[in-house]
């Protein structure tokens, strides 16, 4: 009887070895916004250069970008810092 019960105090024990808390995990999920469908084009219209100018003194333009909605995504230079900025046909900025 002793036997039994020494057995089944180790048959529990062992057991419940596997029942341990497993800690949460802080899981941080990065997304990013893919702007898919831009074809890169040489001109622009002169309503989005005059936004430029204006909104942008001094900037130099990249490359320019289209997109089926006719809005342009431009990369351009102002002094030694890059961006890219969106307008759409009639020089209006666009938040992306």
């Amino acid at each position: 009887m002793k036997k039994l019960m020494v057995s089944a105090a180790i048959v529990l024990g062992s057991l419940s070895a596997f029942a341990t808390t497993v800690p949460n995990q802080n899981f941080q999920v990065q997304s990013s916004l893919f702007q898919e469908g831009y074809t890169e084009v040489e001109t622009v219209p002169d309503a989005v250069k005059k936004a430029l100018e204006t909104a942008h003194p001094g900037a130099v333009l990249g490359k320019a970008f289209i997109n089926a909605k006719k809005e342009y995504k431009l990369e351009i230079t102002v002094g030694d810092k890059k961006a890219t900025v969106y307008a759409d046909a009639n020089g209006k900025w666009i938040n992306k």
